[in-house]
């Protein structure tokens, strides 16, 4: 039913969706410059048939939103403390069944000098690819990129990240977040 539902929506949105749906990995949800970004990304999800994880900032899970969110698979997550909630979604991940989790790696709607790098953390933590999913309003296209395993080497990760993205605006271009971890700052470069 959600899947016919979500397909219908984004064709009478007249939003276009490419590449398929992971069914595992830490699912990267960028650029996110909208509050439509979570709504276009669980239609996504939808469509393709997988039941979506999305970490959400603990103030918006207790709105009146809340179980709304919760039952289409939002996770609480409180900024400030977020090790017990990433402790419980590694221990769920190495179970072995499939695990999808969306993160929106901006943390915020609004324009920063970094991404935040949880993604990239659980992703060496658990063993899971990461996925790049995408929202482009100017092209009205919405969507699965490549994946890949972190290898240690976070600049040269960011550049294939930075790469994919470039062309990538989401809904409100002027608020985009540039793909950069605050860790490539001091990293240095393994040899090769």
């Amino acid at each position: 039913m959600r899947k016919t539902l979500a397909r219908v929506v984004l064709r009478l949105t007249r939003w276009h969706t490419v590449g398929e749906v992971p069914s595992s990995g830490i699912l990267l949800g960028a650029p996110h410059t909208s509050n439509w970004d979570w709504v276009a990304m669980l239609l996504l999800m939808w469509s393709g048939g997988v039941p979506p994880r999305v970490l959400i900032k603990a103030e918006i899970m207790r709105t009146p939103l809340g179980p709304l969110l919760r039952v289409n698979g939002g996770i609480s997550l409180d900024r400030r403390n977020p090790g017990t909630v990433v402790r419980e979604l590694l221990a769920e991940a190495k179970k072995g069944e499939p695990f999808l989790l969306i993160i929106a790696a901006e943390g915020t709607r609004k324009k920063r000098a970094y991404w935040k790098s949880g993604f990239y953390r659980i992703a060496q933590q658990t063993g899971l690819p990461i996925s790049m999913g995408f929202i482009d309003g100017p092209t009205r296209t919405l969507g699965f990129g490549p994946s890949f395993r972190p290898s240690g080497d976070v600049v040269a990760d960011m550049n294939m990240v930075r790469a994919f993205y470039a062309d990538k605006h989401g809904v409100h271009p002027n608020l985009r977040t540039e793909p950069r971890l605050r860790e490539e700052d001091g990293a240095t470069r393994r040899p090769g």
